[in-house]
C-alpha cells in the first residue's frame, strides 16, 4: 500500500474521531503518542454520533469500506444495535468508470475485435454502477437463436490491486483491535476481516457467480415463486458476466407493487418459502437478498414471483447443520430450552464440555422475554441473533455458514415485514420445519437412502455370489478345525439374501419393471422375516 493512501485512511479515520471509540485506558502509551503526533487531524463531526461518523467514515474510503461496513450491518450480535442500524444505510452507488475502457475489457475479455461481433446497440450509460462492477444493456447476436436482450457485468478495471492493499490494511486494524479492546475475545476482529476477504475476493470472479445463478435456477426450474435470469456461459468470462436481461418492479418499491394489485400478502409468504427451500431442501441459498438484488415480475401480479439477481455469494449447509438448525427452532418456539442447550451441544457448535443445565438457564433468561410478545411480532432473524449471541457467552466459536443464514435471514424478514407487515413469520415457517425434520427421520427418509446408494450396490452385486462362496468356506474350514457346535449361518446367508432381492427391486423400479419390482421386494421381506425368526 503506498504511503499516500495509508495517510489518507489515518486522516479519514482521525477527521470523524472514530479512535475516540477504542477506550483511553486500553491504548498503549506508543500508540498515544503517535497520536499526538498527528496534532492537527482532529475530529470534525463533533456534534454527530457514533454510528453516522463511522458510516459516513466509510462512505469516504471508498468501495472496499463501503461493502465491509454492509457486511458488518448484518452482524447485530457484534455491534450495538444503533451502529448495526446506521451501517444499514450504507450506499455502494458509486461512479462509473468510462464507458470506452468497460467496452475495450468486453472485448479483450471475448478476444474480439469490435463489441458489435456480439452485442449490437451497447448502451454507452451504465445501467448501474456499484463497487465491484458496473452494467451494461445490450442485445446478444447468437447465429443460433433470435437476438436476445442482455446485461453485461464488468469488473472495475485495477479494483484487484486496491482490494488488497485496503484488505491488507484491515487485517493490521484488525489485529490492533483484538489487542486493544476488551471485548475482542468475542467480537473476533481477525475473524471478521478474515471472512470478508473471502467473500469480498469471490465476488471479483464473475465465472463463480454464474455458476452459482445456474445452480439456483435449475433448482427453481419451473418455480412459481423464484426465477433467476439465464447466464450465458459461452459469452462470460472471470470478469465478464452475460445474462438475460429481467424486467421487475424493486422489491423496495411497495407503491409501485400495490399499483398493480400485487397480492402481497402471497408474496411476503414466498419470500419465506424461497428462503427456507433454499436452505432446507437445496442446502444452496442466495446470501446476498438485499431489496437492491430482489424485483417482482410484473407478469401475474395475482400470483407474483420473485426474481434474484446477483448470485456472487451463496452459501451451503451441510446435512448435521441443517436438521440440528431446523430442531433448534422448533425447541425454541416450543419453548424446549433443554433441547436447544443439548443441540448446540450435539452440533458441536459449542464445546462438549459446556454444562447443559447453565446453557439451558441462560438461554432461558435471554429468549422468554421474547415470548411475552405474540409470535407474529417476534423478528425471527433477531430470535438467531439472541441465540447465537447467548452460545458465544460458552465459547462457541464463529460458524461462518451459520452467520451467512443468519444475515440472508435478517434480510428476508425485513422484506416480508415491508410488503405484508401482518405476517407471522413463525406461523409460515414451522409447518415447513415441522414436515423437513418428520421426512429426514420417517421411513421414507430410510428409503429414499437406499434407493440413493443404488448405484453402488448395484456396482457390487457382481461380487455377492464370490462372497457368499468365500464365507460358506471359511465357515466350513472353521468347522473342521473346531470340532465345538457353532452357530448356524442360516441366518448370514437369509440376511444376505433379503438384501440382493432389495437392490433388485430398486433396480427394476429404475426401470419402471413394477412387476419384477414387487416379486424382488416381496422376496426380500420373506428373506429378512426368515433371517429373523432363524437367528432367535
Amino acid at each position: 500500500m503506498s504511503a499516500a493512501r495509508l495517510y489518507y485512511i489515518t486522516q479519514t479515520l482521525l477527521n470523524y474521531g472514530l479512535d475516540e471509540l477504542i477506550p483511553a485506558n486500553k491504548i498503549p502509551w506508543y500508540a498515544k503518542a503517535g497520536r499526538s503526533c498527528l496534532f492537527w487531524l482532529k475530529n470534525k463531526h463533533t456534534d454527530k454520533p457514533a454510528g453516522l461518523r463511522l458510516r459516513l467514515a466509510l462512505q469516504q474510503l471508498g468501495p472496499v469500506w463501503i461493502k465491509f461496513g454492509q457486511m458488518l450491518s448484518t452482524r447485530r450480535d457484534l455491534l450495538p444495535l444503533d451502529i448495526a442500524i446506521e451501517l444499514a444505510h450504507l450506499q455502494d452507488q458509486v461512479l462509473p468508470f468510462e464507458s470506452a475502457l468497460a467496452q475495450k475489457l468486453i472485448e479483450e475479455a471475448l478476444e474480439i475485435n469490435d463489441i458489435s461481433e456480439c452485442f449490437s446497440d451497447f448502451e454507452q450509460t451504465p445501467l448501474a454502477s456499484a463497487s465491484i462492477a458496473q452494467v451494461h444493456t445490450a442485445t446478444l447476436i447468437d447465429e443460433h437463436q433470435q437476438p436476445q436482450d442482455v446485461v453485461i457485468k464488468v469488473i472495475r478495471p485495477d479494483i484487484k490491486g486496491q482490494i488488497d492493499a485496503d484488505l491488507a490494511l484491515m487485517e493490521q486494524f484488525a489485529k490492533v483491535v483484538a489487542k486493544l479492546v476488551n471485548e475482542a475475545k468475542r467480537l473476533r476482529p481477525v475473524e471478521v476481516v478474515k471472512e470478508y476477504k473471502k467473500t469480498l475476493l469471490d465476488e471479483l470472479d464473475l465465472m463463480r457467480e454464474g455458476a452459482n445463478a445456474i445452480q439456483l435456477k435449475r433448482n427453481f426450474e419451473g418455480s412459481d415463486s423464484l426465477y433467476i435470469p439465464y447466464v450465458y456461459s459461452d459469452y462470460s468470462r472471470v470478469n465478464v458476466l452475460v445474462m438475460e436481461r429481467i424486467y421487475g418492479i424493486p422489491v423496495s418499491d411497495t407503491d409501485a407493487l400495490v399499483a398493480q394489485n400485487t397480492n402481497m400478502k402471497l408474496l411476503a409468504e414466498r419470500g419465506v418459502e424461497v428462503f427456507f427451500t433454499q436452505v432446507f431442501r437445496d442446502s444452496f441459498f442466495h446470501a446476498d437478498m438485499h431489496p437492491g438484488n430482489v424485483f417482482v415480475s410484473y407478469d401475474t401480479p395475482e400470483n407474483p414471483k420473485f426474481i434474484g439477481i446477483d448470485c456472487g455469494i451463496v452459501g451451503t449447509l451441510n446435512k448435521e447443520d441443517k436438521r440440528y438448525l431446523a430442531e433448534n427452532f422448533i425447541a425454541f418456539f416450543n419453548r424446549d430450552y433443554r433441547q436447544v442447550a443439548q443441540l448446540h451441544v450435539d452440533s458441536g457448535w459449542v464445546p462438549k464440555d459446556t454444562s447443559v443445565e447453565e446453557f439451558e438457564f441462560a438461554i432461558r433468561t435471554v429468549c422468554e422475554p421474547i415470548f411475552n410478545k405474540p409470535l407474529a411480532e417476534i423478528s425471527f432473524g433477531h430470535v438467531l441473533v439472541n441465540l447465537f449471541n447467548t452460545a458465544r457467552r460458552f465459547n462457541m466459536q464463529v460458524q461462518p455458514q451459520l452467520v451467512l443464514l443468519q444475515k440472508t435471514l435478517l434480510y428476508v424478514e425485513g422484506l416480508g415485514r415491508q410488503l405484508y407487515p401482518q405476517l407471522d413469520l413463525w406461523k409460515t415457517a414451522k409447518p415447513f420445519l415441522e414436515d423437513w425434520v418428520k421426512q429426514q427421520v420417517g421411513p421414507w427418509s430410510v428409503l429414499k437412502q437406499v434407493y440413493a446408494n443404488l448405484p453402488f450396490w448395484a456396482e457390487k452385486m457382481p461380487e455377492l455370489p464370490d462372497l457368499i462362496y468365500h464365507n460358506l468356506k471359511q465357515q466350513q474350514q472353521y468347522q473342521v478345525q473346531t470340532p465345538i457346535t457353532q452357530p448356524s449361518h442360516k441366518p448370514l446367508l437369509l440376511g444376505v439374501f433379503a438384501g440382493a432381492a432389495m437392490i433388485v427391486s430398486g433396480l427394476c423400479y429404475l426401470q419402471h419393471d413394477m412387476i419384477a419390482a414387487s416379486i424382488a421386494a416381496v422376496c426380500s421381506l420373506s428373506g429378512f422375516i426368515l433371517a429373523w425368526r432363524n437367528a432367535s
